[in-house]
Parts: C-alpha cells; sequence; structure tokens
C-alpha cells in the first residue's frame, strides 16, 4: 500500500528545511525526505558569518539543526531516506524512497540541491574544511590578506578569482588548457587585475600543508617535453569548475536547462508541471546561497498552499 501525503518536500538544506516550516504551519503535514547528505552542502561548511540573525556566526551543521528543529516544532514529519524514482505523469505524482517504498503526494517540493564538482583527489578530502573551499563568497572572507588559488577556467573561476583579489592578497588562477573559457568581459577583468596571477596548462597534483592547507603541488604541461612540476605556497584553495544540480531523477518530467538546473517560471517557484515546486540550488545557477535558498523554500511552501487549496485537496 502506497502511502498518500499532502505536501512531499525532497531534500533537507536550507530550501528543504525553511519549505518545510512554513509548510507545517500553513496545516499542509509535510513529509520532507533528507536525502544523502542531511543538512545539504552546508554541513560541509566550517563557519557560516553571513547568514542573517547570527552575529557571531555559526557552523553550517549548527543552523541546519536549528532549522530542522524548527521545522519539526510545528509538526513537520522529517526522515531520513532518499528519492530514488519517480512518476510525474498524472497527480498523484510518485515518488520512490530507498529503491522500495512509494510515496504518492498531491503537491512536491524539490529541494534536492546542487553538488559541487571536485578535482577527485584524496587530498580534497583531507582538507575539507580546513582550506579547501567551493565557494568564495562563503568563505573568501578567511583569507584577508593571505595566498589563495583558484582553479578552473571559465566564468564561475573568473569571477571567484576576481571576488577573492579583493579579500586576499595574491590569487592564483590555475587553468588547465592554454586559455580561459571565460567570457570577453569576465576574462579581461582577471588578466588586468593586478592580484591575480593565471597560471596557464597547469594541474593541480596535490596539496601540502600540517592539517590546514599551505601549499599546491602542479605539473605544468603534463606529457609535453618540457613538463616540470611547480609548487606555489597558498593557504586556501578554491575550486571553480561548476555545480551539478542534482535533479536527475526528476528529468524525464520536469524541464531542466542544458546543465541540469530545474527551470522555473521567473519569479516563482512555479516547474512546468502544476503542483511540482522547485527551491534552492537545483533551481538556482546564479546565486547559490543559503538565504536565497531559504527564501525559494519559503515561496515554493506558499504555493503549494496555494496550489492544494484551489484544487480542494
Amino acid at each position: 500500500m502506497n502511502e498518500k501525503v499532502r505536501c512531499l518536500i525532497i531534500g533537507s538544506g536550507p530550501a528543504g528545511y525553511t519549505a518545510a516550516i512554513y509548510a507545517s504551519r500553513a496545516n499542509l503535514a509535510p513529509v520532507l525526505y533528507e536525502g544523502m547528505q542531511p543538512g545539504g552542502q552546508l554541513t560541509t561548511t566550517t563557519e557560516v558569518e553571513n547568514f542573517p540573525g547570527y552575529p557571531e556566526g555559526i557552523t553550517g551543521p549548527e543552523l541546519m539543526e536549528d532549522l530542522k528543529k524548527q521545522a519539526q516544532r510545528f509538526g513537520a514529519d522529517i526522515r531520513f531516506g532518499m528519492a530514488t524514482a519517480t512518476d510525474l505523469s498524472a497527480a498523484p505524482y510518485k515518488v520512490t524512497i530507498d529503491g522500495e517504498k512509494v510515496i504518492e503526494a498531491q503537491t512536491i517540493i524539490i529541494s534536492t540541491g546542487a553538488t559541487a564538482k571536485y578535482l577527485g583527489l584524496p587530498d580534497e578530502t583531507k582538507y575539507a574544511g580546513s582550506g579547501v573551499s567551493a565557494c568564495a563568497t562563503c568563505d573568501g572572507f578567511f583569507y584577508r590578506k593571505r595566498k589563495v588559488a583558484v582553479v578552473g577556467g571559465g566564468d564561475t573561476a573568473a569571477e571567484e578569482a576576481a571576488y577573492l583579489a579583493n579579500i586576499a592578497d595574491k590569487v592564483y588562477l590555475i587553468v588547465r588548457k592554454n586559455y580561459l573559457r571565460a567570457s570577453k568581459i569576465m576574462q579581461e577583468r582577471v588578466m588586468t587585475n593586478p592580484k591575480i596571477e593565471i597560471l596557464f596548462e597547469h594541474e593541480t597534483l596535490g596539496l601540502t600543508g600540517d592539517k590546514v592547507v599551505e601549499g599546491v603541488d602542479l605539473v605544468k604541461r603534463r606529457g609535453q617535453p618540457d613538463e616540470e612540476k611547480v609548487h606555489i605556497e597558498v593557504d586556501g584553495f578554491f575550486l571553480a569548475i561548476g555545480h551539478t544540480p542534482n535533479s536527475g531523477i526528476f528529468k524525464p518530467w520536469i524541464e531542466t536547462d542544458e546543465v541540469g538546473y530545474i527551470k522555473t517560471i521567473p519569479g516563482t517557484p512555479k516547474t512546468n508541471i502544476e503542483g511540482i515546486f522547485a527551491a534552492g540550488d537545483v533551481a538556482d545557477p546564479t546565486y547559490k546561497q543559503a538565504i536565497t535558498a531559504a527564501g525559494t523554500g519559503c515561496q515554493a511552501a506558499i504555493e503549494a498552499e496555494r496550489y492544494l487549496s484551489e484544487k480542494g485537496l
């Protein structure tokens, strides 16, 4: 027997938990599945200083725990488990959890987030939260007047490098190819910035340091006769090679852009299917902040409530 719910929230970052707060206060009896990483990307960050209401800052895991408790206080049913398949061909919409249990939902809020792409080096895990970051806006401040490296050659990497150049003393931009893929305007911005040094045709081999990042081992012109090993001293290592939105299981039904971000009607969390809403980083290629994710979680819950009352469900 399939379980029937009025409002199903998939994913548990700031967007999912905020949606759960609003949905439970609106008596939608929401059920939220936390997914593989309860609390989402923020749980991999140490200090969060830019979330309003925490003048002393707060750790990512604590902030997520606070949001979760707030949702539970109003009766949200928060469960451990991961959505593994969907059938969104007709309402009630069917979502399979952990490959076995099927939930039939009148409305769905998709807040599955995005996953930062990593190079796949063991050192990235080793120094996670100790010098390795995938978000300059989040962690740049900790590197005031210090040296940092950014990996990537596209617009994201150029933007992160330019942002960090306002804070750090020196920014190395590590680019695998012999050119930047970034737009012309962003290329000019990094090339003319005296604080940014672009290392073309360099690849990262590993990170060095005692407990925290202190340097990067690189190889220049790998596979060429003049290949050479290079070492740079830095305090921070920023990945800017893009994000992968966690939207795969919705793809057959929900419209996404070419990268996989869910397309919403501008200014709303509405997708191309009525009663299904997207919130947070899974639908946000631009800002990717906890506070903006929380805002769209609120919007999604309000729209879900409106949809249910219009349908008399």
